[in-house]
């Protein structure tokens, strides 16, 4: 026998709908209930190889004109926004895992490769500079590195390798997409440089 068929009014509708709870919760319930689910953030190691070669985990693609970031509550790669300017990242772009800057978010790294590579993914960086900037008062320096398994890049071992024309469209990028935030502390530093600064802090 077939099960009754049910009449749903607009009263029904509304009471079914205040129950169901919002989609974060959902997001978070599953997650909770996934014996395998990892945060990228702080589940993902950084490497044995760090801190000259780590674990980069991508939020944002080569080419790509929206502006993807981490959520940190669920550990999913959310849409921030579309960039105003027309311009798109230069190289992939995104953090260190288990790492910590001064505005409580991961260390930012931009990576020069050939190719761009889907958010969410991870892949072996290798540091060979900084871009000191500050972010509405506080430090926000970009750690410029290359692909450790890209045939083309992984031989960079210093940013002033680096051909003068990519530091100035890096440079450039940032003064298009934030420029109303970002001040420039100086143009760049070398991986030696760089890591006389993190033994500082």
């Amino acid at each position: 026998m077939a099960p009754p068929i049910e009449i749903v009014t607009t009263k029904n509708y509304a009471e079914k709908q205040a129950s169901v709870p919002p989609l974060n919760e959902r997001i978070l319930s599953s997650l909770t209930h996934r014996s395998v689910a990892a945060h990228p953030w702080h589940d993902l190691e950084i490497g044995p190889e760090a801190p000259v070669i780590f674990n980069c985990v991508v939020e944002i693609g080569k080419g790509s004109k929206v502006k993807y970031e981490l959520d940190k509550t669920t550990g999913l790669i959310k849409v921030d926004r579309i960039l105003y300017s027309s311009v798109v990242y230069p190289h992939n772009y995104g953090f260190i895992p288990r790492t910590l800057c001064e505005d409580n978010d991961p260390i930012d790294v931009l990576v020069i490769m050939q190719e761009p590579v889907i958010p969410g993914c991870f892949l072996r960086a290798k540091a060979i500079g900084l871009m000191p900037m500050i972010d509405q008062g506080e430090k926000d320096d970009k750690i410029i590195a290359v692909c450790a398994d890209d045939p083309e890049y992984r031989h960079y071992n210093d940013i002033k390798e680096l051909p003068p024309h990519r530091l100035a469209e890096i440079r450039r990028f940032f003064e298009d997409c934030e420029c109303s935030f970002f001040i420039f502390v100086q143009l760049y530093l070398s991986r030696n440089d760089m890591r006389l600064g993190v033994n500082q802090n």
